[in-house]
Parts: C-alpha cells; sequence; structure tokens
C-alpha cells in the first residue's frame, strides 16, 4: 500500500536556478583569481584558483545530474533517478581531492625553484573581493540545498564555502609575507590550503557514498516517529520494520503497521493508505510510504485502546511511546510483551 507526494517541479526549478548561479559566479571568480596570480606569482593564489577551477567543473556536473535527477520514476528506475545527486557530491568531492593534490606539487615546485613575489596589495585585494563574494554564495547554496533537499546543492554549497575559508588564510598568509617579507611562506600557506581542502573532500565523498550505500538516516528516522507517534491508537497499534532511504529529494519509506487481527482485508488496507499519505503530508517529504499490514495475534492487548474488539484477552493499561530500536526490529514479537 503505498501513499506518494506530488511532484514540485517549482522546487526543481530553484535548485536549477541555484546551481546556474553557482557557475555563473564561478567562473568570474576563476577569472579574477587567475589574473591575481599572473599579477603577483604567488603560489597561495594559484592554489586558489586551481580550487576555482573545480568550483566550474562541479557546478556544469551538478546541473547535469540535477536534471537527471528531476526526472519521474519510470520502469528502468521504479524508484526515481535521485541518487545521481549523491554520484554528484562523491564526483565534486573527488575533484576538491585532486585539486589539493596539483596544489602540493605546486608547492613542491615553488620550494624547489625559489619564491618571487609582487604586487602582493592588489593581489591580496582581488583574492579578499573573491572570498567574500564565495562566502554569500556558499551560504546561499547550502541553504537552498538544505531548503528543498539537494545534496548536490549542499555539496556545492560547502565546497564554495571552504574556497572563502582558502581565501581567508591565503589573505591572512600573504599579509604575514607582506609584513615580514619571508617569501617561502607563500608556499607554505599553500600547504596549508591543499591539507584543508583534502578533508572538505574525504568527507564529501563519505556522505555521498552514504547516500549510496542507503546508510541508516538516525534523523530522518526520528522525524518519521515523531510523526506516527500520535497517530498510535484505534486500529494502529504499533509499527516495526521501518525503513527510510533518500533519492535525492524523494523519501522512500517503508514499515510494517500492526492491526486487530480480526479486522477485514479492506479495512487494514483503508488504513494503511491513510495512515501513509497523513504520514508523508505532515512530514512535510517528497516521495512515498508503503505499508504492509500485520495481524496483533492478540500479544498487544494491554497497549490495544481499540473499544470494538472482540477478542480481548487483557485490559488496556497505555501506550508506550514507541522508540527507535523498536520501530526498526524486522520481526513482531510472537508471545506475550
Amino acid at each position: 500500500m503505498t501513499a506518494s507526494s506530488a511532484s514540485r517541479g517549482g522546487d526543481h526549478g530553484v535548485r536549477l536556478f541555484a546551481i546556474a548561479v553557482s557557475l555563473v559566479v564561478s567562473l568570474g571568480l576563476l577569472a579574477a583569481k587567475f589574473y591575481a596570480y599572473r599579477l603577483t606569482g604567488s603560489t597561495a593564489i594559484l592554489s586558489d584558483a586551481l580550487e576555482s577551477i573545480v568550483n566550474v567543473v562541479a557546478a556544469v556536473f551538478a546541473i547535469g545530474a540535477l536534471i537527471f535527477a528531476g526526472r519521474p520514476a519510470d520502469r528502468n528506475h521504479p524508484y526515481g533517478h535521485g541518487k545521481m545527486e549523491f554520484l554528484s557530491a562523491a564526483f565534486e568531492g573527488g575533484l576538491i581531492a585532486f585539486a589539493a593534490v596539483l596544489i602540493v606539487y605546486e608547492v613542491i615546485q615553488s620550494l624547489l625553484g625559489g619564491v618571487t613575489l609582487r604586487s602582493l596589495d592588489l593581489g591580496v585585494a582581488v583574492v579578499l573581493g573573491a572570498g567574500v563574494v564565495n562566502l554569500l554564495l556558499g551560504l546561499y547554496l547550502v541553504r537552498t540545498g538544505r531548503t528543498y533537499e539537494s545534496l548536490a546543492l549542499v555539496a556545492d554549497g560547502r565546497h564554495v564555502l571552504s574556497d572563502f575559508y582558502t581565501s581567508a588564510g591565503i589573505v591572512a598568509g600573504l599579509l604575514l609575507v607582506y609584513a615580514t617579507g619571508i617569501a617561502w611562506l607563500d608556499p607554505v600557506v599553500a600547504a596549508v590550503v591543499a591539507l584543508n581542502l583534502m578533508w572538505t573532500g574525504v568527507r564529501l565523498v563519505r556522505q555521498a557514498a552514504a547516500g549510496l550505500l542507503d546508510e541508516e538516516d538516525t534523523g530522518l528516522l526520528d522525524r518519521l516517529l515523531g510523526v506516527l507517534q500520535p497517530h498510535l491508537g484505534q486500529g494502529v497499534i504499533r509499527v516495526h520494520h521501518l525503513r527510510a532511504i533518500r533519492s535525492g529529494r524523494f523519501h522512500h519509506v517503508d514499515a510494517h503497521l500492526v492491526v486487530p487481527e480480526f479486522w477485514s482485508v479492506e479495512r487494514s488496507h483503508e488504513l494503511a493508505e491513510d495512515l501513509a499519505e497523513r504520514v508523508m503530508k505532515e512530514l512535510g517529504a517528497e516521495g512515498e510510504m508503503t505499508l504492509h499490514t500485520d495481524p496483533c495475534h492478540r500479544i498487544y492487548c494491554r497497549m490495544c485502546d481499540l473499544e470494538d474488539c472482540v477478542i480481548r484477552r487483557d485490559l488496556f493499561t497505555g501506550r508506550p511511546p514507541l522508540t527507535l530500536d523498536e520501530a526498526v526490529q524486522p520481526d513482531m514479537p510472537r508471545g506475550r510483551p
């Protein structure tokens, strides 16, 4: 028994607009940072520019991923195409890590070949301005991604924010070089940038892998429990074998619903359909919920408040809260609870 929420075409348009903004801004910042590098010859600024190349490539890939992820479910992909967003996030994480490797290479070359810097004041100003733009863009992307449940946007936003932190570190480092005159501090700053990027890339890949492998989303399950709890009673006895996965912005939820054993198939079906629809609506999520009904076998009498029960064995004493451990158990108890 399945309940599905309506598709949100407008939401998909917002996601695409956000990633298009990211692409346009990233192209402009890329040009500005390479201009700053040509002015100064700074390895640190070059590292920032290399990261901006990743921003552009990742934004292009994310646009394709969002378009593909927005396609409706079909016979070849019965659960939709949303996991493409996780693949996009993994790709972006890999690109970030690769950029870190390139920066380390440039650091080694700079240290071996000697460091010559020039026009640091103008270069620092350009990098500082680019960093402020990245801060605003990153906050916008993360907020939009969380609001519209797009991991691709969140990943792109976090990458852009890491670019801001990179720029801030580079500005601080170059100001130190400017104040002390110690030129070799420039590649040292770039090396610190590379380590930060490597950490960011690994975290993104780890998060994307969790989604692709359907790792348990405890936060989502807790939200589901909060929505299900008020609906227990009057035939909705207990819930078990609760599972939930995200495929992009779509949520796929299934569970076993314990109902009175003497109910007809039709009555159980209607209850499950109605409950699934209400839960997804109250959850505020786009997706579907499937409920399988299990007969109670009269083992839940003490927590069942159904007034017209004709086979009750024990008096109703109370309904204990539904816990996560109970809800995710695959099997219902067979003896007296």
